[in-house]
C-alpha cells in the first residue's frame, strides 16, 4: 500500500494537537483496558490495520490475555468478556455503523445499565475519536510499522 500523503498530521497540525488532547483527556477518564478494547473493535469494523497493530499491541503491553485479543470479533459468544465490556462493545459497534442503523433505545439502554451519564459521554467521545483516527490512516493509507517495532515514543 502506498501512502498518498507523507505527513497527514503536518498539514494540520492544530487538529491533531486538538485530536491528541482528547485522547490525553480520554486515558485520563476511561479504564485503560477498555478504552482499547474499544479503540481495537472500532478498528477492526473499519479495517485499519495501523490501529488495529497499535491498539493490540497496547493491550498485550497491558497483559490481556491474547485469547481475548483473537476472541474480540467474536466478543457476543465469548465469556471473557465482562457485562460492561459487552455493553461498551455493542455501543461501539451502533456508533460505527450509525449511518446504518442509527443508536437504537436497547444498545442505549444495556449501556446505561453499566455507565453513568458522564462514562457514557465519555465513552462516546472515545467510540467518536477512534473513528476519527481510523478514516484519517485508511483514507491516507498509513501504513503499520514493521512486526515488533515501537507504535509510540514511550513504548517499551
Amino acid at each position: 500500500m502506498t501512502p498518498r500523503l507523507d505527513n497527514p498530521s503536518a498539514l494540520f497540525p492544530a487538529g491533531f494537537k486538538a485530536m491528541v488532547a482528547l485522547e490525553q483527556a480520554l486515558a485520563q477518564a476511561i479504564d485503560p483496558e477498555l478504552l482499547e478494547l474499544v479503540k481495537l473493535r472500532a478498528s477492526q469494523m473499519n479495517g485499519c490495520a495501523f490501529c488495529i497493530y497499535m491498539h493490540t499491541s497496547d493491550l498485550r503491553k497491558r497483559g490481556v490475555d491474547e485469547m481475548k485479543l483473537y476472541l474480540l470479533n467474536a466478543w457476543r459468544d465469548s465469556y471473557l468478556f465482562s457485562e460492561r465490556e459487552r455493553a461498551a462493545l455493542a455501543w461501539t459497534e451502533v456508533l460505527t455503523r450509525v449511518a446504518n442503523e442509527g443508536a437504537p433505545d436497547d444498545e442505549y439502554n444495556a449501556l446505561a445499565e453499566h455507565f453513568s451519564d458522564q462514562e457514557r459521554v465519555q465513552l462516546t467521545f472515545a467510540i467518536g475519536a477512534i473513528n476519527v483516527w481510523n478514516r484519517l490512516q485508511v483514507g491516507f493509507h498509513v501504513a503499520h510499522p514493521p512486526r515488533g517495532a515501537a507504535m509510540r515514543a514511550d513504548a517499551a
